[in-house]
């Protein structure tokens, strides 16, 4: 059976759902050079244009999702993922995490990605679930095609797909889950 939650990651002393693209622009670069110079985790190895791939991704990603009938209410999402990633917890000195449930993620501000928005949306190499948003119906078929990549690629040894990765386009769903 598998866990159909989708969980945030996020680093215990700042608490869940900083998001680099509600920042400013200078903002988010004071923010990214700040994790890049500490080196300590997976997130300091971005490259210096990180934000502005970033937020091309992200209108690309709200694009897609518009054309196949979502309604985002805002013009970059919060991430999360399908099922549980114990890797990602690798990514924090000190890990926590959040459950959102399934049935709380309404199919009109809730996307997905087959793997991480970044490798998805820009590898090049033909696999079908590239460059594609998926709806929370979508999502299921291609699960039922492709499996998890949790689980058929722990090591990260058979491409950049880790995890699914849940795209959340409206505060009200993960406001239960923040904290000042």
């Amino acid at each position: 059976m598998h866990d159909w939650n989708a969980y945030h990651y996020f680093e215990q002393s700042l608490g869940p759902f900083k998001n680099l693209s509600s920042l400013s622009a200078d903002e988010a670069e004071t923010v990214t050079q700040k994790i890049r110079l500490q080196g300590q985790n997976f997130a300091s190895r971005r490259p210096a244009d990180y934000m502005a791939i970033r937020r091309t991704l992200e209108q690309r990603a709200y694009e897609q999702f518009v054309a196949k009938g979502g309604k985002p209410l805002q013009s970059y999402p919060h991430y999360l993922t399908l099922g549980s990633c114990e890797w990602l917890s690798s990514w924090y000195s000190e890990p926590d995490h959040v459950i959102i449930p399934w049935g709380n993620l309404p199919v009109e501000v809730v996307s997905f990605t087959y793997g991480d928005l970044f490798p998805t949306m820009r590898f090049d190499d033909a696999k079908p679930y590239r460059k594609q948003i998926y709806t929370k119906d979508e999502i299921i078929e291609v699960i039922q095609t492709y499996g998890w990549p949790q689980e058929w690629n722990r090591q990260g040894d058979k491409g950049p797909e880790r995890y699914i990765e849940v795209q959340v386009w409206d505060e009200r769903i993960i406001q239960p889950c923040t904290r000042d």
